[in-house]
């Protein structure tokens, strides 16, 4: 069963840019992090950390922002500076929304065999997992 977007409900190409080049990036951090939280998981980040980590997440937040999971996305806190495991936590968060949002809106159209995002300039009828 095919199931039609809502142009108004898709991202813009310029957001779809956005989270691949974010999703490296977070990615990249998030393995950083992992580590040095199984070597001390209650130390704390330093406020360059923090703003670094912000700077990746907030631009998350802004592409996330008509999602459901929008809800529990949080910046970690510059004030009360949180410890490894805290961001670990955070990041995982982020990560997780962000594969629901590729699960939304990338895959296959009817009739083509290549995979795509499906985006305010260019819709379409997406195919769910189940419709392959």
């Amino acid at each position: 069963m095919a199931k039609k977007e809502s142009n108004k409900k898709l991202p813009t190409e310029a957001e779809i840019a956005a989270y691949q080049m974010l999703a490296k990036l977070l990615d990249s951090s998030f393995i950083e992090l992992k580590e040095f939280s199984k070597k001390k998981p209650d130390e704390l980040l330093n406020k360059f950390k923090v703003t670094s980590l912000n700077r990746i997440l907030s631009p998350i937040k802004d592409v996330m922002r008509n999602e459901p999971t929008a809800l529990f996305l949080d910046l970690l806190d510059e004030d009360t500076i949180p410890s490894y495991s805290d961001a670990v936590l955070i990041i995982a968060q982020f990560q997780a929304a962000m594969k629901q949002f590729r699960s939304v809106y990338f895959g296959r159209a009817e009739r083509h065999s290549d995979s795509r995002w499906f985006t305010q300039e260019k819709p379409g009828t997406h195919l769910g997992a189940n419709d392959y």
